[in-house]
């Protein structure tokens, strides 16, 4: 006999509901439904997210098997996988991507007064992509190779909370740094990225928007070194520099000096070279902040959050004051100490 809600059922508690509905009369989403509303919808696949379920006959037969308890859930019944994916080929993506915002704005919100890891008051971001693989069989739509479908997940987390702002969801052949073409920069704001990233066209207008990038050069990087600060090499920093790019394509597309810090981790004996225009913070912090680009990998690395009993059974109280995804990255985050600066 259930005395208190389940565990499921204390989370749901605390979307907005109100908002969500909301949006599902803005485009429409349960006209002419009769069996899968978009809340039902809802609450299948976020349970089929927190037990990490493979397919719809997995978020089927789990549901089926716990039939009892799914009033518990907020469930009428069972959903068959016709109708659920049916539901998820027809409803308006619109729906989810706009309540996807809204919940990144109250998860955010959850986070604002979270130190980072540096002393430092700003909003500092990651930004990545991870490949997703499909059957090139059942996407055909999704190009990336001759035998193989992808697609590619473009993801902007705030390193304060660990919460993605922006996601895009692309084709796999889009590379990663035409992301910076759709991207709206924060004035203020830190953006880590890898070598990836680099174009001096797209990071130029980045630095007029007012914001700040921390990357890497790479190997056949070219640069006229214009002045050098003085440095703590005992620390590592070998050289600290304010260098005006050589090239004739790179020198026209950022026409101002850039910051150009070489490092020498000392655990593993590694020369790195970090490219910035923040030119007031000093450069082991510099270095600092690229090696907390790791978290968005460890984003894209998140392990299975549960079991389906776990979820459906455990009642004891989920508090807001300390939220389920602390739970769910709170492994990763105790690894996170030990990482090096990544590759």
């Amino acid at each position: 006999m259930y005395i208190g809600k389940t565990l499921f059922a204390q989370i749901m508690d605390f979307i907005p509901w109100t908002s969500f509905g909301r949006i599902v009369a803005r485009y429409h989403g349960n006209a002419r439904v009769r069996t899968l509303p978009c809340t039902e919808q809802f609450r299948v696949m976020a349970f089929a997210q927190i037990t990490w379920r493979e397919s719809l006959r997995d978020i089927e037969a789990c549901l089926f098997a716990q039939s009892a308890k799914l009033y518990h859930m907020g469930l009428r019944k069972a959903v068959a996988r016709s109708t659920l994916a049916d539901a998820n080929e027809s409803r308006d993506w619109r729906i989810w991507a706009d309540f996807a915002q809204v919940l990144i704005r109250k998860a955010r919100n959850l986070y604002a007064a979270e130190p980072l890891e540096l002393e430092l008051a700003d909003t500092v971001y990651a930004l990545d992509s991870t490949t997703i693989d499909l059957c090139l069989s059942v996407f055909p739509w999704a190009h990336f190779r001759s035998t193989k479908a992808a697609v590619k997940m473009h993801t902007l987390l705030d390193l304060r909370g660990v919460i993605p702002s922006f996601i895009h969801i692309s084709d796999g052949k889009l590379h990663d740094v035409n992301v910076l073409d759709i991207l709206i920069p924060e004035a203020g704001a830190f953006y880590i990225m890898d070598r990836g990233y680099i174009d001096f066209g797209r990071l130029y207008s980045l630095h007029q928007a007012g914001a700040f990038f921390v990357t890497r050069a790479k190997s056949n990087f070219d640069a006229r070194r214009v002045y050098s600060a003085q440095t703590d090499r005992t620390a590592g920093v070998i050289c600290d520099q304010a260098v005006m790019l050589a090239g004739f394509y790179a020198s026209r597309g950022y026409a101002e000096h850039l910051r150009r810090i070489r490092f020498k981790a000392p655990d593993t004996d590694k020369t790195l070279v970090f490219l910035t225009n923040n030119t007031a913070l000093p450069a082991l912090t510099i270095c600092a902040l690229y090696k907390n680009r790791w978290h968005v990998e460890l984003f894209f690395d998140v392990p299975p959050w549960g079991t389906p009993s776990y979820v459906i059974e455990k009642t004891g109280p989920v508090d807001l004051d300390h939220p389920f995804a602390d739970l769910i990255f709170a492994a990763k985050r105790q690894e996170n100490c030990q990482r090096r600066f990544c590759v």
